[in-house]
């Protein structure tokens, strides 16, 4: 794959534009509320752009285009259609969560479950962030050594440096505006892509001529269960992951958090359709003769998005889409890096090992440990230990199944307790354990293609049934209060 030196420069550009924002944002960082969740001053906009831009990655783009072409079809847009009913869904939590003014989901569990439950939750949600950056790392650094011809290894210290850096800087305000500035990029950089595409196909009734008809079939390659499935496992993971809650409690109010998820979910309404389209152009020119597969064999089906991207765009338009490629991962890896260095500082710095700290202290604490997880998922992208990341990345599941409930009903239940937590916690990691490195997904006889759906339901049992046998002994659904 050739890449032009205009394409080059303009990610180059791209690239630097993102570590003066950061060093810009840090002009605006006084204290860790500001650092951790922006001063809580987002408005809808900026809301709608962090939330679309965090959960829109390499799989949404790259991945989708593929399933287009490869497998799914038309169906292949559910994979981002799915995000948008879950963050249409959390408008009705966005309120709660932004009201509850906390920096992190572990310091939320403290403040009403107590310190263990808070502990408890804060080393499942470690972990599996650490192991999120590692994998977007490595998915940011092949696309630009892919798309840019450089060794992977000269990609993997770009990459990290370029995104620890910003991060480090400015905090969640700096990865709101750069979030801001790479949904964009992606999203209409995607959008310009397909009438171009388009026209070297000779017209959308060509497509339609050149590509099975089952090819436009809504269910082909998810059923309606799976989509549901889909739907339940992304509004868990959404809820309590910090990468994405903490947009919620960085709202300027409730107002905005409401308006924010549904601007994000429109976001990707609009955007879901795009790539699947893409993929489908793409097979229609493969089979017209005009577009050979040997094309990118060398680099993989994923990357047919840049390969015909050089074939069918102008110069500077391909340049821009593919920073915006490259920044779809970039802007989940920076979400993930903060939501590690906020955990640590703020539920296992501040609460364990120095409970005194200053907010400064806790701010620098969150800015060391942001650079100790990004040179530990760079060394990981380095070697691409694959079985590292994958156990971490299983963490995701585990992270959701047991915390959701507690997290979300201990809004609305004075009755939910401790204990009923603690069982949530447990049991629902257990079951997503057992179907995911046991049965294999097997449960009864049965396939589980979503293993945190069954996860949740018996966390819930859990919770309800141990929250009666031992209830709290202050019923409440507030907070107890921590100093700033």
């Amino acid at each position: 794959m050739q890449v032009n030196i205009v394409v080059t420069a303009i990610v180059v550009v791209y690239l630097l534009i993102m570590l003066f924002i950061g060093w810009y944002s840090s002009k605006k960082i006084t204290s860790n509320t500001d650092f951790m969740v922006a001063g809580r001053r987002l408005g809808p906009f900026l809301m709608a752009g962090t939330l679309a831009a965090t959960e829109i990655g390499g799989g949404s783009s790259l991945g989708v285009v593929q399933q287009g072409m490869e497998s799914h079809g038309i169906s292949a847009a559910w994979y981002i259609i799915t995000m948008g009913f879950a963050f249409v869904i959390l408008t009705f939590l966005a309120p709660k969560f932004r009201a509850a003014t906390v920096k992190t989901v572990p310091e939320y569990f403290r403040r009403r479950y107590g310190k263990s439950a808070g502990l408890i939750t804060a080393v499942i949600m470690l972990l599996p962030l650490i192991g999120a950056t590692a994998s977007q790392f490595i998915a940011s650094s092949v696309i630009l050594s892919t798309m840019l011809g450089i060794n992977y290894k000269t990609a993997v210290l770009i990459v990290a440096v370029v995104v620890t850096l910003y991060s480090i800087m400015g905090g969640l305000w700096s990865v709101t505006l750069t979030d801001f500035i790479q949904v964009f990029l992606i999203v209409i950089g995607m959008i310009i892509a397909v009438p171009f595409a388009m026209n070297m196909a000779g017209g959308w009734s060509n497509v339609v001529a050149n590509v099975p008809a089952e090819t436009f079939d809504m269910f082909k390659g998810y059923s309606p269960t799976a989509v549901i499935s889909l739907t339940i496992m992304y509004v868990a993971t959404f809820t309590v992951g910090q990468e994405a809650v903490s947009r919620y409690y960085a709202a300027r109010d409730g107002k905005a958090a409401r308006q924010g998820s549904i601007l994000a979910a429109l976001v990707n309404f609009i955007y879901a359709f795009i790539p699947a389209i893409l993929g489908i152009i793409t097979l229609a020119l493969i089979n017209m003769g005009q577009f050979s597969s040997a094309e990118f064999a060398d680099v993989g089906a994923r990357y047919a998005l840049p390969v015909l991207a050089i074939k069918v765009m102008p110069t500077v338009i391909c340049g821009l889409l593919f920073a915006g490629i490259i920044s779809a991962t970039m802007s989940s890896s920076d979400s993930d890096l903060l939501g590690a260095g906020s955990i640590f500082a703020n539920d296992i710095y501040h609460t364990i090992i120095k409970p005194n700290a200053s907010s400064q202290e806790i701010m620098r604490v969150t800015q060391i440990t942001m650079a100790i997880c990004g040179v530990a998922a760079m060394l990981v992208a380095l070697f691409n230990t694959g079985s590292i990341v994958s156990l971490l990345m299983f963490c995701f599941t585990l992270r959701a199944a047991g915390a959701f409930f507690p997290y979300v009903l201990g809004h609305y239940w004075k009755g939910a307790s401790t204990a009923g937590t603690i069982a949530a916690l447990i049991s629902g990691t257990v079951v997503v354990v057992y179907l995911e490195q046991i049965s294999k997904g097997m449960l009864f006889g049965m396939k589980i293609s979503q293993p945190i759906v069954p996860g949740l339901v018996v966390a819930l049992v859990f919770f309800l049934v141990f929250s009666k046998i031992f209830p709290p002994k202050n019923p409440t659904t507030e907070l107890a209060y921590e100093e700033d």
